[in-house]
């Protein structure tokens, strides 16, 4: 009789499954997830930098340009992390491997979560504070998103506070989920990054 294949086996712990060969592991992340994942990485590692110039005002005579192309991203991102929030709730992860100590699961489940509520937030603040100011949002120079808010340069300058702040939190995290990552691969010589990258 053939023998079924060890991921379809009951009982076997997801640390066995991870050291399984590549033909029979069950992957961490799903081709899917991985493409979501380093998809919303490029354009917040574009968007950061960026975001700095924009702030410090060191865009010279490009600065309509960088406006333009950092409310592009940002649109861009919307439809992104929230098919990626729906994908992530609907096909989660295996769990981390079972040698990860407590307070560094229940760290990496804090920084996660916060960072996909402050980068869903982060676009429909930056949305609604230029649409207070009021300024168009041209997305590539191909259309123009509507305002989603009235006018009130009040309230749009307490906006873009917030939006600079977000986005402070949101590259302070960055560093630490980068931080955490290559400290398991180099340090502990787990998989958690490769997780990410191969599954």
């Amino acid at each position: 009789m053939q023998r079924e294949p060890s991921y379809l086996q009951p009982g076997l712990p997801h640390s066995d499954l991870l050291a399984r060969s590549p033909a029979e592991a069950v992957p961490a992340y799903t081709i899917t997830a991985r493409v979501l994942h380093w998809t919303t990485a490029f354009l917040i590692l574009i968007m950061i930098p960026l975001g700095v110039v924009m702030a410090n005002d060191w865009g010279g005579s490009q600065k309509d340009l960088l406006y333009e192309l950092h409310r592009s991203l940002g649109a861009v991102l919307i439809p992104i992390l929230v098919l990626r929030l729906i994908y992530r709730l609907a096909n989660p992860p295996l769990p981390l491997p079972d040698g990860i100590p407590a307070m560094q699961r229940l760290a990496a489940d804090t920084t996660h979560w916060s960072l996909y509520a402050l980068l869903i937030a982060q676009p429909f603040v930056g949305w609604a504070a230029t649409s207070a100011y009021p300024a168009a949002i041209m997305i590539f120079g191909w259309f123009e998103l509507p305002p989603i808010w009235p006018a009130n340069r009040a309230l749009s300058e307490w906006l873009f506070s917030a939006h600079r702040w977000i986005a402070f939190a949101i590259a302070c995290l960055v560093v630490a989920h980068i931080a955490a990552a290559l400290h398991h691969h180099f340090a502990r010589k787990d998989r958690v990054l490769m997780r990410m990258i191969t599954g």
